[in-house]
């Protein structure tokens, strides 16, 4: 098998191997059913009650009257900023001072929560459920205003207390504490001043009103995210919104019971906001919608077990709430310290987890060393290089073999004939005699697929990669090269942003072009095929891809270049040490002369 048709296969492969497993061979999400775990965990009690939205008009305020609405308290961390409302308790207003929205600096921060009035309200509130059988009188929840006891800002190492008394002899009492990162610590309790014990079940709800934008590709979840006992479950807003509407495919919500350990949230791309219950601490983990005037509220409930609170006794249930970026390093920290098992798989890792995973590890380290994301693409494409490199040494070996046994080739077409049978007879038994292994080079290149696959997941998931910048023009690697040849690369005055329509899929910059003439460079290691149309066809390959690549992440195409550069060096120098001629310039002179017509 030649080199080019090597490379040809490779990317084509990897671009099939994409489509058919996202597409056709994804698993759906997995789907228990309510066991005998869940109803212990939340024996008798009723169901969280809807939230703010249910049917009914309800104006659209602007943010600053969303806030204005209730008391509030402020919520600073190095990462954080932002309040929350005496209102329920809730914690609904939420930015990240380290990511803006785009790459201009005066861009406004993230927004990840917001509170309930604004446009999408998005935020997470607690509170208590009383058993069907064991009235309390009214007890915490969506609307309560609650009192402050102690604490007037909440920041890493000053936790606020909330405490608000139900006037039926009950006293419930919220310590909420937050570290120096995006999580937050909740302690609910509830005090018991009546004559007879009392059965409470606690919960803690993640609320989202409306479907919210997503990116909508298909390699990618956005949606309803949990772990439940070392089990993943994914649903999209719309498997939510089946769920709420059909009966038949499980009723108002999907319950998902956690023996002892688990989380679930939402995800978005770079964010996540998701509730813990903490090792060993059983839950049953809920997804649900609930149709309004204004449109679906999803919730995720985290329900834990319901506890009997003697008469002058007090009982505490706690649970953690992450609202933050996905960053990995402090998501595996989480679930080092917390014991919050899996959180690391909110990053959407893939079918190829197995690689994309290890992967991006080594590039961090890598990373660590070098400081820049875009050289430690380029080094770890080296690092990728010298691991395959057996492989290579064997598979370019084998093709200089194939080179040197074209001659004997020749003749066994001569002498064969049409008699393609004894030739392919006659064709093995020179494989044998000089221990040539024709399939050989094929290896790497099935090898490559699932890593450039899994570098593509890498590149496009993962917010190490977001806004990371490499040198001059490319300041961020996760986006596609801004410039094009459209505009002369920034000379003309007009963006690259504003060609429109069918145009702006021929607008390519600097990086796809490069990537293309290394393709290009690469086959011409080998004269040009005999047969005309073949010839043409690997020609305008390499200028397929460049187009075809245009529009992936800056990084993905510059590990593309960095691979093509390595394996056009290894390949030289291993078919030179073997013999064999190569003619690279007398290869490129031959590609730039006319072709004669033929008579």
């Amino acid at each position: 098998m030649s080199d080019q048709k090597n490379m040809i296969m490779a990317a084509a492969l990897s671009f099939v191997v994409i489509l058919v497993w996202q597409v056709f061979f994804a698993p759906p999400a997995v789907i228990d059913d309510a066991t005998q775990v869940a109803e212990r965990a939340f024996d008798g009690a009723a169901a969280p009650q809807p939230l703010d939205g249910t049917p009914g008009t309800v104006e659209v305020a602007t943010p600053e009257a969303a806030l204005a609405a209730a008391e509030r308290i402020d919520i600073r961390t190095p990462k954080l900023s932002g309040t929350l409302s005496l209102k329920g308790g809730r914690i609904d207003e939420l930015s990240l001072l380290a990511f803006r929205e785009t790459l201009d600096p005066d861009s406004p921060n993230v927004e990840l929560l917001t509170p309930f009035g604004a446009q999408h309200p998005y935020y997470a509130v607690w509170g208590w459920i009383p058993t069907r059988d064991a009235p309390a009188g009214p007890t915490p929840g969506a609307d309560t205003l609650w009192s402050v006891e102690s604490g007037d800002a909440l920041s890493p190492g000053r936790p606020v207390t909330l405490v608000w008394d139900n006037g039926s002899g009950l006293v419930f009492r919220r310590t909420m504490r937050v570290d120096e990162n995006y999580m937050f610590t909740i302690e609910q309790s509830v005090e018991n001043l009546t004559d007879r014990p009392v059965t409470l079940a606690p919960y803690g709800i993640i609320a989202r009103h409306g479907v919210p934008p997503t990116i909508g590709f298909y390699i990618l979840h956005e949606g309803g995210i949990g772990m439940t006992d070392g089990r993943l479950h994914e649903f999209s807003y719309s498997n939510i919104l089946d769920l709420a509407r059909d009966p038949a495919e499980g009723g108002p919500a999907e319950r998902l019971p956690v023996a002892s350990n688990g989380w679930l949230g939402f995800t978005d791309k770079y964010w996540l906001a998701a509730m813990a219950g903490g090792p060993d601490r059983p839950f049953t983990a809920v997804f649900r919608a609930v149709e309004t005037a204004q449109g679906p509220v999803f919730q995720s409930d985290l329900r834990q077990p319901a506890v009997t609170v003697a008469p002058g006794a007090a009982e505490i249930a706690s649970s953690f709430f992450f609202a933050g970026a996905k960053d990995t390093r402090l998501l595996q920290a989480y679930e080092r310290d917390l014991g919050i098992d899996g959180l690391i798989n909110a990053v959407d890792w893939g079918w190829f987890f197995f690689l994309t995973k290890p992967i991006f590890q080594l590039l961090m380290i890598v990373n660590d060393v070098i400081g820049n994301m875009g050289w430690s693409i380029i080094a770890l494409t080296f690092i990728i290089k010298a691991a395959l490199f057996p492989l290579a040494w064997k598979s370019f070996v084998s093709m200089s073999k194939m080179k040197q046994l074209q001659p004997e080739m020749e003749k066994l077409k001569e002498r064969c004939g049409d008699d393609k049978q004894k030739l392919q007879q006659e064709m093995i038994a020179l494989y044998r005699k000089e221990k040539v292994n024709p399939a050989s080079g094929c290896l790497p290149i099935l090898l490559q697929i699932p890593i450039f696959f899994s570098l593509y997941k890498v590149f496009f998931v993962t917010l190490e990669l977001r806004h990371a910048p490499w040198i001059g023009w490319i300041r961020d690697l996760s986006a596609p090269d801004p410039t094009s040849w459209m505009n002369l690369f920034g000379l003309l005055p007009f963006s690259a942003d504003s060609i429109p329509g069918i145009l702006s899929l021929l607008s390519i910059g600097v990086l796809p072009i490069i990537m293309g003439v290394t393709m290009w460079m690469q086959q011409k290691l080998n004269p040009a095929p005999t047969d005309p149309i073949q010839a043409q066809i690997f020609a305008i390959m390499p200028f397929m891809f460049m187009f075809l690549l245009g529009s992936f992440a800056s990084g993905l195409v510059l590990y593309w270049i960095a691979n093509n550069v390595i394996t056009f060096s290894q390949q030289y120098a291993i078919m030179r040490s073997q013999g064999v001629q190569v003619d690279f310039l007398g290869n490129v002179k031959r590609s730039f002369r006319r072709r004669k017509p033929a008579e």
